[in-house]
This record gives structure tokens, sequence and C-alpha cells, in this order.
């Protein structure tokens, strides 16, 4: 009965993540990875593993659970014709290029960075859409082409890589101050997640073969029954958050994708002390 609760329990706390990062994906275009990724800081250690090695297997695992989640939520948003294809074929080869160099820092990096790392960068992207004055500027009508492509696009890959994220928050920042609303920026920021989740999968499972102390069942550092349970709850909620995205105001969208990134922080910044 013991070793039955010892897998019951971490089964329910992911079913519970995927089904809550499946509606955060649909409601504000990202990969799920800003659910799941403090949801696994809690539910990994039932599994076994060192306090190194949970951090990268959170975000490995994190990677691997925003293929299914962001595509499901692309597809959802594709049908209301809210996706700027355009802006993903453009900037698809650069954000390639930065998730590989993303994956390479995170393999160099301890546990207790990288958690602090998530943190920071989730508070600070929380004020864009908390602050008005920062939040509600428009600078261009257009978005950027050539080396401000390039170097953004990539930076937005190698970030995303670092904290297991589809990159949604800092593609909507980019795409709202560019002129676009945030409900199209939502909707194309949900496949800018596809383009970082799949190499970023691929590069943590790879990084982690030969590494010690990991939970059971990780390939790599990507657990494997993680990325199964999270998956199949995403699919049935992410078109949920697709619907409510498309039918609360702007205004309100923008404040509450900001108060949630600010708890958030707060978490991990207790998971990074407490290491």
């Amino acid at each position: 009965m013991a070793h039955l609760s010892t897998i019951l329990i971490p089964l329910a706390a992911m079913l519970g993540a995927g089904l809550f990062a499946g509606f955060a994906a649909g409601i504000f275009g990202i990969g799920g990875g800003f659910v799941v990724v403090p949801a696994l800081f809690v539910v990994l250690p039932l599994l076994g593993g060192t306090p190194e090695a949970i951090a990268h297997v959170a975000i490995g695992t994190s990677a691997a659970t925003i293929i299914v989640t962001s595509i499901r939520s692309l597809l959802a948003h594709a049908k209301r014709g809210a996706v700027e294809f355009e802006i993903l074929r453009a900037w698809a080869p650069w954000i390639v290029v930065g998730d590989g160099i993303g994956v390479l820092l995170a393999g160099r990096v301890d546990g207790h960075v990288l958690t602090m790392i998530f943190a920071v960068g989730v508070f600070l992207m929380s004020l864009n859409f908390l602050l008005p004055k920062i939040g509600g500027k428009v600078i261009s009508q257009d978005m950027p082409s050539g080396v401000a492509r390039m170097g953004i696009a990539g930076g937005l890959g190698t970030f995303s890589a670092l904290l297991g994220i589809g990159g949604g928050t800092i593609a909507i920042m980019v795409m709202t101050l560019c002129g676009r609303s945030i409900h199209r920026a939502i909707a194309t920021a949900s496949g800018i997640g596809t383009l970082i989740a799949i190499p970023s999968a691929i590069g943590f499972a790879i990084i982690g073969l030969k590494e010690g102390g990991l939970p059971w069942g990780s390939l790599g550092y990507v657990n494997i029954p993680a990325v199964i349970a999270i998956s199949c709850m995403s699919i049935i909620t992410a078109p949920w958050g697709v619907a409510a995205a498309h039918s609360l105001p702007a205004p309100l969208l923008k404040r509450v994708f900001g108060v949630y990134l600010i708890f958030i922080a707060f978490v991990m910044f207790r998971n990074a002390l407490k290491m």
C-alpha cells in the first residue's frame, strides 16, 4: 500500500498540473512552463533524485510537455484566424539556434542558479503586464526585421531553453509593443512555444543521459511519466483557455497574466532559497 501511494500521489499532482498548464497555455499563449516547472519542483522529489538533478529535470520535462500543449493551443487559436504564421516562419531559424545555445548553457549551470534565473526572469516579465506605462506602449507598427529580429528571436530561444518555458511571454511583449492586439499576440505566441520546445526537449534528454541522481522514469533530464501525465491533461484544457482568452477584454487579460507571473516568481524564489 505504501508503494502504491508513492506512485499515486505524484501521478495525481502531475495530472492536476497538466490541467492547469493546458488552460494557461490557451489563455496566455504560453507553453505552460510557468505552471509545470514549479509543480515539478514539488512532485519530482517524490520520485527520487538529488536536489541538483531536480532543477534540470524540471526544466527539461517542462520543455517536453510544451510540445503537446503548445501545438494543441496553436490549432485552437488557428481555427479562430488569430495566428500570424508569417511571424512564426520568419522567427523560426533564429529561435532554434538560440534554443540550442540555451540548452548547452543550462547543462553548465547548477540547480540553484537555474532556479534563481527562472524566478528573476518571471518577475521582470510580469512588469510588462502590470504597469500600464510599460505594457500599454506601442513603439512600432512593424515587427523587428534583420539584425533586430535575429537578436530578439535568438535571445528568446536561449532564455526560454534556460527556463523550460515556451517563450510566449517574451513574444507577447514584443508583439504588443509592435502594435499587435493582445489576443493576436497570445495566439501567435502559442506557435513559438512549439518551435522552442522540440529542440529543447531533445537537447535536455541528450545532455542528461550520463548524469546520476535522476528521478525514477527519467530519460536524461526529461521525466517520461511526468510528460505523459501532464500532456494528456493539457490536451483537454488548452481549448478552454483559448475560448477564455478570446472572450476576456484585453486590459483584464494583461492584469491577470501579470498577477499570475508575480505568484510564480514568488514560488520559485522560495524554492531557490531552500536549495
